[in-house]
Protein backbone atom coordinates (compact mmCIF):
# COMPACT_ATOMS: atom_id res chain seq x y z
CA UNK A 1 0.00 0.00 0.00
CA UNK A 2 1.19 3.33 -0.93
CA UNK A 3 1.44 5.89 1.52
CA UNK A 4 2.33 9.34 -0.51
CA UNK A 5 -0.78 10.88 0.19
CA UNK A 6 -1.70 9.37 3.82
CA UNK A 7 -0.81 11.53 6.93
CA UNK A 8 2.32 9.76 8.96
CA UNK A 9 1.19 10.25 12.79
CA UNK A 10 3.80 12.24 15.06
CA UNK A 11 6.35 9.95 17.09
CA UNK A 12 4.75 8.10 19.85
CA UNK A 13 5.53 5.75 22.76
CA UNK A 14 2.52 3.21 22.37
CA UNK A 15 1.68 1.46 25.72
CA UNK A 16 0.35 -1.36 25.14
CA UNK A 17 -1.29 -3.32 28.17
CA UNK A 18 -2.30 -6.78 28.42
CA UNK A 19 0.16 -7.34 25.92
CA UNK A 20 0.76 -11.09 26.42
CA UNK A 21 -2.66 -11.70 26.01
CA UNK A 22 -4.66 -13.27 23.09
CA UNK A 23 -6.28 -9.96 21.19
CA UNK A 24 -2.61 -8.61 21.12
CA UNK A 25 -1.08 -11.97 20.07
CA UNK A 26 -4.07 -11.83 17.01
CA UNK A 27 -4.41 -8.39 16.17
CA UNK A 28 -2.31 -5.29 17.93
CA UNK A 29 1.07 -6.76 17.37
CA UNK A 30 0.42 -7.88 13.75
CA UNK A 31 -1.43 -5.08 12.72
CA UNK A 32 1.04 -2.51 14.10
CA UNK A 33 4.09 -4.55 12.16
CA UNK A 34 1.75 -4.40 9.00
CA UNK A 35 1.40 -0.52 9.29
CA UNK A 36 5.18 -0.31 9.27
CA UNK A 37 5.43 -2.21 6.31
CA UNK A 38 2.79 0.15 4.89
CA UNK A 39 5.01 2.85 5.77
CA UNK A 40 1.99 4.68 8.00
CA UNK A 41 3.42 4.67 11.78
CA UNK A 42 5.44 7.64 12.77
CA UNK A 43 8.76 7.91 11.49
CA UNK A 44 9.80 7.29 15.59
CA UNK A 45 8.13 5.37 17.76
CA UNK A 46 8.61 2.73 20.62
CA UNK A 47 6.24 0.09 21.85
CA UNK A 48 5.89 -0.37 25.39
CA UNK A 49 4.59 -3.96 26.13
CA UNK A 50 3.20 -4.17 29.83
CA UNK A 51 1.65 -6.90 32.04
CA UNK A 52 0.79 -8.13 35.09
CA UNK A 53 2.45 -11.51 34.73
CA UNK A 54 5.80 -9.74 34.27
CA UNK A 55 8.37 -10.56 31.49
CA UNK A 56 11.09 -9.15 29.71
CA UNK A 57 11.85 -7.15 25.57
CA UNK A 58 13.20 -10.40 24.85
CA UNK A 59 10.16 -12.17 26.19
CA UNK A 60 7.95 -9.99 24.58
CA UNK A 61 9.78 -9.77 21.34
CA UNK A 62 9.26 -13.45 20.94
CA UNK A 63 5.73 -13.32 22.06
CA UNK A 64 5.67 -10.45 19.24
CA UNK A 65 7.43 -12.84 16.51
CA UNK A 66 5.81 -15.79 16.53
CA UNK A 67 2.18 -13.81 16.67
CA UNK A 68 3.34 -11.59 13.02
CA UNK A 69 4.25 -15.23 12.20
CA UNK A 70 5.31 -15.98 8.56
CA UNK A 71 6.27 -11.75 8.37
CA UNK A 72 8.76 -12.08 11.16
CA UNK A 73 12.38 -11.78 8.80
CA UNK A 74 14.46 -9.49 6.98
CA UNK A 75 15.07 -5.78 7.42
CA UNK A 76 11.25 -4.90 8.24
CA UNK A 77 10.84 -7.28 11.45
CA UNK A 78 14.25 -6.07 12.72
CA UNK A 79 13.38 -2.37 12.30
CA UNK A 80 10.21 -3.35 14.15
CA UNK A 81 11.28 -5.43 16.90
CA UNK A 82 14.07 -3.00 17.48
CA UNK A 83 11.12 -0.95 18.55
CA UNK A 84 9.59 -3.33 20.99
CA UNK A 85 10.41 -2.76 24.81
CA UNK A 86 8.44 -4.27 28.02
CA UNK A 87 8.09 -3.22 31.69
CA UNK A 88 6.76 -4.92 34.96
CA UNK A 89 3.29 -3.01 35.81
CA UNK A 90 0.97 -3.06 39.03
CA UNK A 91 -1.24 -0.64 40.68
CA UNK A 92 0.61 -0.87 43.42
CA UNK A 93 4.06 -0.24 42.22
CA UNK A 94 3.67 2.46 38.97
CA UNK A 95 7.29 3.42 38.74
CA UNK A 96 9.02 0.81 36.78
CA UNK A 97 5.99 1.46 33.67
CA UNK A 98 6.91 5.36 34.53
CA UNK A 99 10.96 5.19 34.19
CA UNK A 100 10.07 2.67 31.07
CA UNK A 101 7.73 5.46 29.38
CA UNK A 102 10.34 8.03 30.37
CA UNK A 103 13.06 6.21 28.67
CA UNK A 104 11.34 5.38 25.32
CA UNK A 105 10.74 9.32 24.76
CA UNK A 106 13.89 9.69 25.76
CA UNK A 107 15.29 7.29 22.78
CA UNK A 108 12.82 9.01 20.45
CA UNK A 109 14.67 12.12 20.94
CA UNK A 110 11.86 14.73 20.10
CA UNK A 111 8.64 15.80 21.56
CA UNK A 112 6.16 12.55 21.27
CA UNK A 113 2.81 11.84 21.90
CA UNK A 114 1.75 8.85 24.22
CA UNK A 115 -0.96 6.20 23.61
CA UNK A 116 -2.33 4.19 26.31
CA UNK A 117 -4.21 0.94 24.76
CA UNK A 118 -5.59 -0.85 27.58
CA UNK A 119 -5.90 -4.54 26.08
CA UNK A 120 -7.32 -5.61 29.58
CA UNK A 121 -10.80 -7.07 30.95
CA UNK A 122 -13.12 -4.37 31.67
CA UNK A 123 -13.27 -5.53 35.10
CA UNK A 124 -9.92 -3.95 35.27
CA UNK A 125 -9.96 -0.77 33.35
CA UNK A 126 -11.14 1.75 36.37
CA UNK A 127 -8.17 0.48 38.23
CA UNK A 128 -6.00 1.06 35.58
CA UNK A 129 -6.96 4.08 34.38
CA UNK A 130 -7.23 5.58 37.84
CA UNK A 131 -3.57 4.52 38.43
CA UNK A 132 -2.71 6.39 34.52
CA UNK A 133 -4.01 9.49 36.76
CA UNK A 134 -2.18 9.29 39.93
CA UNK A 135 1.25 8.97 38.36
CA UNK A 136 0.75 11.19 35.83
CA UNK A 137 0.96 8.64 32.95
CA UNK A 138 -2.12 10.10 31.53
CA UNK A 139 -1.01 13.46 31.26
CA UNK A 140 -1.43 14.77 27.56
CA UNK A 141 -1.96 11.25 26.68
CA UNK A 142 -4.44 9.53 24.05
CA UNK A 143 -6.50 6.72 25.79
CA UNK A 144 -7.74 3.09 23.75
CA UNK A 145 -10.37 1.20 25.23
CA UNK A 146 -11.83 -1.61 24.73
CA UNK A 147 -15.50 -3.36 24.95
CA UNK A 148 -18.10 -3.86 26.42
CA UNK A 149 -18.00 -0.30 27.90
CA UNK A 150 -19.95 -0.73 30.75
CA UNK A 151 -22.21 -3.98 31.47
CA UNK A 152 -25.43 -1.13 32.27
CA UNK A 153 -26.02 2.26 32.23
CA UNK A 154 -25.10 2.74 36.13
CA UNK A 155 -21.25 1.21 35.28
CA UNK A 156 -20.90 3.37 31.73
CA UNK A 157 -22.01 6.32 33.67
CA UNK A 158 -19.31 5.30 36.43
CA UNK A 159 -16.61 4.28 34.02
CA UNK A 160 -17.29 7.35 32.18
CA UNK A 161 -17.23 9.93 34.82
CA UNK A 162 -13.75 7.97 36.25
CA UNK A 163 -12.32 8.16 32.88
CA UNK A 164 -13.16 11.86 32.00
CA UNK A 165 -11.53 12.59 35.61
CA UNK A 166 -8.23 11.60 34.34
CA UNK A 167 -8.81 12.00 30.41
CA UNK A 168 -10.44 14.13 28.78
CA UNK A 169 -13.58 12.80 26.09
CA UNK A 170 -11.40 14.44 22.97
CA UNK A 171 -8.77 12.24 23.55
CA UNK A 172 -10.82 8.58 24.58
CA UNK A 173 -10.65 6.15 22.03
CA UNK A 174 -13.85 3.16 22.51
CA UNK A 175 -12.69 0.75 20.13
CA UNK A 176 -15.31 -1.49 17.98
CA UNK A 177 -13.49 -2.91 15.28
CA UNK A 178 -16.87 -3.68 13.28
CA UNK A 179 -16.60 0.23 12.42
CA UNK A 180 -13.00 -0.64 11.27
CA UNK A 181 -14.21 -2.23 8.24
CA UNK A 182 -14.09 -1.23 4.72
CA UNK A 183 -17.46 -1.99 4.63
CA UNK A 184 -19.27 -0.52 7.18
CA UNK A 185 -17.58 2.71 6.01
CA UNK A 186 -18.78 2.13 2.40
CA UNK A 187 -22.34 2.53 3.94
CA UNK A 188 -21.19 6.02 4.15
CA UNK A 189 -20.13 6.42 0.05
CA UNK A 190 -22.87 4.35 -0.87
CA UNK A 191 -25.85 6.03 0.08
CA UNK A 192 -24.38 10.12 0.03
CA UNK A 193 -22.29 9.78 -2.83
CA UNK A 194 -24.55 8.17 -5.34
CA UNK A 195 -28.05 9.65 -6.10
CA UNK A 196 -29.52 6.51 -6.80
CA UNK A 197 -30.08 5.47 -2.95
CA UNK A 198 -30.69 8.21 -0.32
CA UNK A 199 -33.94 9.05 -1.91
CA UNK A 200 -34.95 5.81 -1.05
CA UNK A 201 -33.61 5.35 2.24
CA UNK A 202 -35.93 6.21 4.79
CA UNK A 203 -39.87 4.54 6.13
CA UNK A 204 -41.45 5.15 2.40
CA UNK A 205 -39.70 2.98 0.72
CA UNK A 206 -37.84 0.59 3.33
CA UNK A 207 -39.65 -2.46 4.83
CA UNK A 208 -37.49 -3.03 7.59
CA UNK A 209 -33.81 -4.00 8.45
CA UNK A 210 -31.55 -6.85 9.05
CA UNK A 211 -28.24 -7.24 10.74
CA UNK A 212 -26.91 -10.96 11.00
CA UNK A 213 -23.59 -11.77 12.64
CA UNK A 214 -23.57 -15.40 12.77
CA UNK A 215 -20.61 -17.18 14.31
CA UNK A 216 -19.80 -21.11 14.00
CA UNK A 217 -17.32 -20.59 17.04
CA UNK A 218 -18.33 -21.74 20.67
CA UNK A 219 -17.54 -19.64 23.46
CA UNK A 220 -14.59 -22.53 24.60
CA UNK A 221 -11.95 -20.74 26.96
CA UNK A 222 -13.85 -17.18 27.13
CA UNK A 223 -16.56 -18.54 29.21
CA UNK A 224 -15.07 -16.69 32.33
CA UNK A 225 -15.68 -13.02 30.30
CA UNK A 226 -18.65 -14.35 28.56
CA UNK A 227 -20.52 -15.95 31.41
CA UNK A 228 -20.66 -12.15 32.80
CA UNK A 229 -21.54 -10.72 29.57
CA UNK A 230 -23.41 -12.50 26.93
CA UNK A 231 -24.59 -12.10 23.70
CA UNK A 232 -26.19 -8.80 24.13
CA UNK A 233 -23.40 -7.06 25.89
CA UNK A 234 -20.66 -8.71 23.43
CA UNK A 235 -22.30 -7.98 20.65
CA UNK A 236 -25.24 -6.14 20.21
CA UNK A 237 -24.43 -3.03 22.41
CA UNK A 238 -20.78 -3.05 21.54
CA UNK A 239 -21.14 -4.10 17.71
CA UNK A 240 -24.48 -3.81 15.98
CA UNK A 241 -26.14 -0.81 17.45
CA UNK A 242 -23.12 1.23 16.18
CA UNK A 243 -23.38 -0.35 12.67
CA UNK A 244 -26.88 0.68 13.10
CA UNK A 245 -25.80 4.21 14.01
CA UNK A 246 -23.92 4.40 10.64
CA UNK A 247 -27.10 2.90 8.27
CA UNK A 248 -30.10 5.49 10.17
CA UNK A 249 -27.69 8.10 10.63
CA UNK A 250 -29.08 11.97 8.85
CA UNK A 251 -26.82 12.90 5.77
CA UNK A 252 -23.33 14.63 7.85
CA UNK A 253 -22.43 18.44 7.38
CA UNK A 254 -18.89 16.76 6.79
CA UNK A 255 -17.03 13.62 7.32
CA UNK A 256 -15.06 14.54 10.15
CA UNK A 257 -15.50 12.89 13.44
CA UNK A 258 -17.76 15.69 14.89
CA UNK A 259 -20.14 15.74 12.52
CA UNK A 260 -20.25 11.81 12.40
CA UNK A 261 -20.54 11.95 16.18
CA UNK A 262 -23.37 14.37 16.18
CA UNK A 263 -25.30 12.42 13.48
CA UNK A 264 -24.84 8.86 15.26
CA UNK A 265 -25.58 10.59 18.30
CA UNK A 266 -29.05 11.06 17.20
CA UNK A 267 -29.92 8.12 16.41
CA UNK A 268 -28.55 6.42 19.72
CA UNK A 269 -31.11 9.14 21.21
CA UNK A 270 -34.23 7.66 19.21
CA UNK A 271 -33.59 4.13 19.81
CA UNK A 272 -36.27 3.14 21.57
CA UNK A 273 -36.49 1.33 25.16
CA UNK A 274 -35.88 -2.61 24.22
CA UNK A 275 -39.14 -4.30 24.98
CA UNK A 276 -38.04 -7.64 26.07
CA UNK A 277 -41.11 -9.18 24.60
CA UNK A 278 -39.55 -8.43 20.96
CA UNK A 279 -35.88 -10.21 22.29
CA UNK A 280 -35.57 -14.02 21.80
CA UNK A 281 -32.53 -15.19 23.73
CA UNK A 282 -30.92 -18.69 22.68
CA UNK A 283 -28.15 -21.48 24.61
CA UNK A 284 -26.53 -23.66 22.47
CA UNK A 285 -26.91 -27.45 23.99
CA UNK A 286 -23.70 -28.31 25.66
CA UNK A 287 -22.87 -24.53 26.71
CA UNK A 288 -23.52 -25.86 30.43
CA UNK A 289 -20.83 -28.24 30.05
CA UNK A 290 -18.08 -26.60 29.22
CA UNK A 291 -15.32 -25.20 31.89
CA UNK A 292 -16.06 -22.23 33.94
CA UNK A 293 -19.54 -22.19 32.92
CA UNK A 294 -22.54 -22.65 35.88
CA UNK A 295 -24.14 -25.40 35.58
CA UNK A 296 -27.58 -23.83 35.75
CA UNK A 297 -25.90 -20.59 33.49
CA UNK A 298 -28.52 -18.04 32.64
CA UNK A 299 -25.85 -16.86 29.97
CA UNK A 300 -27.10 -16.26 26.26
CA UNK A 301 -24.94 -17.77 23.40
CA UNK A 302 -27.87 -15.87 20.68
CA UNK A 303 -29.70 -13.20 20.52
CA UNK A 304 -32.25 -12.43 18.21
CA UNK A 305 -34.37 -8.53 18.62
CA UNK A 306 -36.76 -6.25 16.93
CA UNK A 307 -35.46 -2.35 17.95
CA UNK A 308 -37.14 0.99 16.72
CA UNK A 309 -36.10 4.49 15.78
CA UNK A 310 -38.33 6.82 16.89
CA UNK A 311 -37.80 9.64 14.21
CA UNK A 312 -39.00 10.94 11.31
CA UNK A 313 -36.48 9.18 8.85
CA UNK A 314 -37.10 5.48 10.66
CA UNK A 315 -41.11 5.42 12.39
CA UNK A 316 -42.48 2.08 11.96
CA UNK A 317 -39.72 0.36 10.48
CA UNK A 318 -38.50 -1.99 12.40
CA UNK A 319 -34.07 -3.60 12.72
CA UNK A 320 -34.32 -6.89 13.21
CA UNK A 321 -30.43 -7.75 14.88
CA UNK A 322 -29.18 -11.54 15.05
CA UNK A 323 -25.95 -13.21 16.65
CA UNK A 324 -25.08 -15.75 18.33
CA UNK A 325 -22.71 -18.70 19.17
CA UNK A 326 -22.22 -22.15 17.42
CA UNK A 327 -24.48 -21.38 14.23
CA UNK A 328 -24.04 -22.67 10.70
CA UNK A 329 -22.20 -20.34 9.19
CA UNK A 330 -19.70 -17.19 9.64
CA UNK A 331 -21.40 -14.00 8.39
CA UNK A 332 -21.04 -10.35 8.79
CA UNK A 333 -24.44 -9.06 6.64
CA UNK A 334 -26.28 -5.99 7.11
CA UNK A 335 -29.46 -6.41 4.55
CA UNK A 336 -32.70 -3.46 3.37
CA UNK A 337 -35.47 -5.22 2.86
CA UNK A 338 -37.50 -2.70 0.35
CA UNK A 339 -41.45 -2.25 0.09
CA UNK A 340 -42.98 -4.61 -2.36
CA UNK A 341 -44.87 -2.95 -5.10
CA UNK A 342 -48.76 -4.05 -6.17
CA UNK A 343 -48.12 -6.85 -8.07
CA UNK A 344 -51.85 -7.56 -9.11
CA UNK A 345 -51.12 -7.44 -12.69
CA UNK A 346 -48.16 -10.17 -12.41
CA UNK A 347 -50.50 -12.64 -10.43
CA UNK A 348 -53.15 -12.23 -12.88
CA UNK A 349 -50.53 -13.71 -15.64
CA UNK A 350 -49.44 -16.45 -13.09
CA UNK A 351 -46.13 -14.88 -12.85
CA UNK A 352 -45.81 -16.90 -10.00
CA UNK A 353 -44.56 -13.88 -7.28
CA UNK A 354 -46.60 -15.43 -4.23
CA UNK A 355 -43.20 -17.18 -3.39
CA UNK A 356 -40.93 -13.94 -2.86
CA UNK A 357 -40.18 -11.38 -1.10
CA UNK A 358 -39.41 -7.91 -1.09
CA UNK A 359 -36.46 -6.80 -2.74
CA UNK A 360 -33.32 -6.53 -1.26
CA UNK A 361 -29.35 -4.82 -0.62
CA UNK A 362 -26.95 -7.04 1.18
CA UNK A 363 -23.74 -5.24 2.74
CA UNK A 364 -21.22 -8.19 3.18
CA UNK A 365 -18.87 -6.89 6.35
CA UNK A 366 -16.45 -8.89 6.16
CA UNK A 367 -13.14 -9.10 4.40
CA UNK A 368 -13.09 -8.44 1.84
CA UNK A 369 -16.54 -7.51 1.61
CA UNK A 370 -18.99 -6.58 -1.12
CA UNK A 371 -22.56 -5.70 -2.00
CA UNK A 372 -25.52 -8.27 -3.34
CA UNK A 373 -28.58 -6.80 -4.68
CA UNK A 374 -31.69 -9.22 -4.95
CA UNK A 375 -34.71 -8.61 -7.00
CA UNK A 376 -37.06 -10.38 -9.43
CA UNK A 377 -36.98 -10.33 -13.58
CA UNK A 378 -38.25 -12.19 -16.07
CA UNK A 379 -37.13 -15.72 -16.97
CA UNK A 380 -36.35 -16.18 -20.27
CA UNK A 381 -39.23 -17.98 -22.05
CA UNK A 382 -42.19 -17.49 -24.13
CA UNK A 383 -44.38 -16.84 -20.94
CA UNK A 384 -44.11 -13.83 -18.36
CA UNK A 385 -42.73 -15.74 -15.24
CA UNK A 386 -40.61 -13.87 -12.43
CA UNK A 387 -37.39 -15.57 -10.98
CA UNK A 388 -35.32 -14.11 -8.38
CA UNK A 389 -31.92 -12.83 -9.97
CA UNK A 390 -29.20 -10.65 -8.07
CA UNK A 391 -25.89 -8.50 -9.43
CA UNK A 392 -22.82 -8.77 -7.07
CA UNK A 393 -19.99 -6.03 -6.17
CA UNK A 394 -16.90 -7.21 -4.84
CA UNK A 395 -14.22 -5.53 -3.12
CA UNK A 396 -11.42 -7.54 -4.12
CA UNK A 397 -12.62 -7.72 -7.90
CA UNK A 398 -13.43 -3.83 -8.22
CA UNK A 399 -10.18 -2.40 -6.65
CA UNK A 400 -7.87 -5.83 -6.04
CA UNK A 401 -7.06 -4.63 -2.51
CA UNK A 402 -8.58 -5.20 1.14
CA UNK A 403 -7.15 -2.21 2.74
CA UNK A 404 -6.36 -1.81 6.11
CA UNK A 405 -7.72 -4.70 8.44
CA UNK A 406 -10.09 -3.17 11.47
CA UNK A 407 -7.68 -2.76 14.06
CA UNK A 408 -4.96 -1.53 11.78
CA UNK A 409 -7.61 1.33 10.46
CA UNK A 410 -8.58 1.80 13.77
CA UNK A 411 -5.10 1.98 15.80
CA UNK A 412 -3.86 4.53 12.84
CA UNK A 413 -6.73 7.00 13.38
CA UNK A 414 -6.16 6.74 17.18
CA UNK A 415 -2.44 7.99 16.29
CA UNK A 416 -3.51 10.30 14.57
CA UNK A 417 -6.26 11.27 16.76
CA UNK A 418 -8.77 11.03 14.30
CA UNK A 419 -12.36 9.68 16.52
CA UNK A 420 -14.57 9.36 13.22
CA UNK A 421 -15.32 5.69 13.79
CA UNK A 422 -14.94 5.81 17.46
CA UNK A 423 -18.00 6.04 19.71
CA UNK A 424 -18.14 8.74 22.34
CA UNK A 425 -19.79 8.84 26.08
CA UNK A 426 -23.22 9.91 25.15
CA UNK A 427 -23.53 7.12 22.55
CA UNK A 428 -22.33 4.19 25.04
CA UNK A 429 -24.95 5.98 27.84
CA UNK A 430 -28.03 6.12 25.54
CA UNK A 431 -27.83 2.67 24.46
CA UNK A 432 -27.59 1.03 27.72
CA UNK A 433 -30.35 3.64 28.55
CA UNK A 434 -32.56 1.83 26.21
CA UNK A 435 -31.80 -1.66 27.11
CA UNK A 436 -32.40 -1.21 30.82
CA UNK A 437 -36.10 -3.51 30.59
CA UNK A 438 -34.06 -5.96 28.88
CA UNK A 439 -31.27 -6.47 31.15
CA UNK A 440 -33.47 -5.76 34.27
CA UNK A 441 -36.38 -8.41 33.03
CA UNK A 442 -35.10 -10.84 30.24
CA UNK A 443 -37.13 -13.06 28.69
CA UNK A 444 -36.35 -17.16 29.03
CA UNK A 445 -33.34 -18.97 26.92
CA UNK A 446 -34.63 -20.99 24.23
CA UNK A 447 -32.13 -24.24 23.35
CA UNK A 448 -30.85 -24.48 19.90
CA UNK A 449 -28.87 -27.00 18.54
CA UNK A 450 -24.84 -26.56 17.44
CA UNK A 451 -24.88 -25.92 13.59
CA UNK A 452 -28.32 -24.45 12.88
CA UNK A 453 -29.64 -20.79 12.79
CA UNK A 454 -30.60 -20.22 16.41
CA UNK A 455 -33.69 -21.37 18.40
CA UNK A 456 -37.15 -21.61 16.31
CA UNK A 457 -38.83 -19.03 18.30
CA UNK A 458 -36.53 -16.78 16.47
CA UNK A 459 -39.17 -16.85 13.46
CA UNK A 460 -42.04 -15.63 15.31
CA UNK A 461 -40.50 -12.79 16.17
CA UNK A 462 -39.67 -11.68 12.59
CA UNK A 463 -43.08 -13.01 11.25
CA UNK A 464 -44.72 -12.50 8.61
CA UNK A 465 -41.05 -11.55 7.86
CA UNK A 466 -38.58 -13.69 7.07
CA UNK A 467 -34.61 -14.36 8.21
CA UNK A 468 -32.56 -13.66 5.16
CA UNK A 469 -29.41 -14.47 3.99
CA UNK A 470 -27.89 -14.73 -0.05
CA UNK A 471 -27.53 -18.24 0.12
CA UNK A 472 -30.08 -19.32 2.26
Amino acid sequence: MSSSNVAVPDPHVIVLFGALGDLSRRKLLPGLFRLDRAGLMPSEYRVLGTSRRGGSAEDFREFARRAVGGGADGESWQRFAQRLAFSAFSAEQPEPLSEAISAAEQDIGSASRRLHYLSIPPTAFGETVRVLGDSGLAEGARLVLEKPFGADLTSARGLNDLVHRVVPEERVFRIDHFLGREAVQNLIALRFANGMFEPIWNRDHIDHVQIDVPETLAVDGRAGFYEATGAYRDMVVTHLFHVLGFVAMEPPTTLDARSIAEETGKVFRSVKPIDPDCVIRGQYAGYREGDGVAADSPTETFIAMRAGIDNWRWADVPFFLRTGKRLAEERRLLTIAFREPPRRMFRAARAFVEDYGPDHISFDLGNPGGIITSFLAKVPGPQMRLGQARMEFSYQGSFGTQGLEPYERLMYDAMLGDRTLFTNADGIENLWAASSALLRDPPPLHRYPPGSYGPQKMHELIAPRRWWLPET
